[in-house]
This record gives structure tokens, C-alpha cells and sequence, in this order.
């Protein structure tokens, strides 16, 4: 796994990806969050929170993860290394999971320079440090749990095809489904609010508001650990 790991990290690096990912990612948050007139402007809110990165950070997840994964498998099938691949001694798991694990330490690049929001939120309190730190801890946990849930998404649909755009876009929309999805239609049809809790959101915005409810961790587990699944299987009856 390991080897599938640094070799993945480092492909990333090697093209313009990661830099890619990371700049879009740090630039859209941090005009909207620090610079453009709108609701998810800080400086203009009236209080000292981190609600507006939260908000804002899944829907950039959404289209930038895809394009993340997007070459892992239907690059490998287009080359027709996945063969290669597959004959060396490492299993299918190993092979999902190392890159899987380099797509998740590639966001965790992106999320780490944004800790200096949390400080700037710390001084910038009438109270200097009056901040719900359970609350940001809770928001940035969620946020990890959730960018496992698309990287594993993405993985997936990158095995559907050998094109990476069609791959892209197949990670982008089951991915969107499935985070706002049965939400928007609970709030459409009037229906059972508990059918809300089969997508992403609800669990993601549980997990938010700092406090770790099981549910919503098995959920996410759940979640991550089927698609990789499903993943692991595509690749081993190709």
C-alpha cells in the first residue's frame, strides 16, 4: 500500500493537480470569506465563527475532489497498467487504499493552512478567544468524514470509464446527490424529514454543531467503506 501511496502523493505534485486543487480551493474561500461583500463574508457578519467556511467548503469538496480522483483507475485502464498493477504482490485493497490515502492526505494540504482562520477568529473576538472551539472541532471532523465519503465516490466512478471527464462528471453528480440530494426532496415534497438522514448534509451539519453522535459516524464509515468496497471490486473483474 505504502508504495501506491507515495507514488499516487507524488503524481499529484508532479502535474499541476495538486496545485491546483489547493490554490482554488484557499483562493474561492478565502474571497469569500475575507474580501467580497456577501452573507459568508466574516469580517461583515457581526460575530466570530467559521459557519461560512463550513458551508462553503463541502460544495468546493464537491467539484474539486472529482477532479482529484478522476485519473486514478480510468487512467490506469486508458494505459492499460491496471494489468501491471495487478500482477505485482500487493492486493486489490492495497491498491484502493493507497490511493485513496493519497487523495485524503492531498485535501488535508488544502485544510491545514486554513487553521489560520481559526487564530484570526480567535483574535478578531470582542473576547479575544471567545470561540466555540467543540464547534470548530466538530466542523472540521465533519469535514474530514465527508471528504472520505467523496474521495471513496470519486474513486469509484473513475472505474466506470477510461475517459476522466466522463469520470468527473459521474463523480460530480452522485456525489452531489448524495449530499443534497434527499434533502432537497424531503423539502420539495413535504415528505418524511427522516428520509433527509440517508444523505451526506445531515450528517455532515449533526457532526457540525460539535457534538459526535455514533450515527453519524457509523454513517460516514458506511458510506467510505461501500464505495471502496465496490471500487475494489470493478478492478478486479476488469
Amino acid at each position: 500500500m505504502i508504495p501506491i501511496l507515495k507514488k499516487e502523493f507524488n503524481s499529484f505534485f508532479a502535474s499541476t493537480i495538486a496545485y491546483l486543487v489547493v490554490g482554488v480551493f484557499l483562493l474561492i474561500n478565502g474571497l469569500f470569506l475575507w474580501i467580497f461583500k456577501s452573507d459568508f463574508n466574516i469580517l461583515n457578519a457581526g460575530f466570530a465563527d467559521l459557519n461560512a467556511f463550513f458551508y462553503l467548503s463541502p460544495w468546493l469538496f464537491l467539484f474539486l475532489i472529482p477532479a482529484i480522483t478522476m485519473k486514478s483507475f480510468a487512467d490506469e485502464f486508458n494505459n492499460g497498467t491496471i494489468e501491471l498493477l495487478k500482477t505485482k504482490p500487493i492486493s486489490s485493497w492495497q491498491i484502493v487504499l493507497g490511493k485513496f490515502t493519497a487523495a485524503l492526505l492531498l485535501v488535508l494540504t488544502a485544510l491545514i493552512p486554513t487553521l489560520i482562520y481559526v487564530y484570526t477568529i480567535y483574535q478578531l473576538s470582542n473576547t479575544t478567544g471567545n470561540i466555540d472551539f467543540g464547534s470548530t472541532f466538530g466542523s472540521y471532523l465533519g469535514l474530514l468524514f465527508l471528504t472520505a465519503t467523496y474521495i471513496s465516490i470519486g474513486l469509484f466512478t473513475s472505474t466506470l470509464s477510461k475517459n476522466q471527464i466522463v469520470a468527473f462528471i459521474l463523480g460530480v453528480l452522485i456525489t452531489f446527490f448524495l449530499f443534497f440530494g434527499f434533502d432537497a426532496i424531503a423539502n420539495s415534497f413535504d415528505t418524511d424529514l427522516s428520509i433527509k438522514k440517508i444523505g451526506i448534509y445531515e450528517h455532515y451539519r449533526s457532526i457540525s454543531r460539535g457534538v459526535l453522535d455514533s450515527r453519524d459516524i457509523i454513517y460516514f464509515i458506511s458510506i467510505t467503506v461501500f464505495f471502496l468496497f465496490v471500487t475494489k471490486t470493478r478492478i478486479e473483474n476488469e
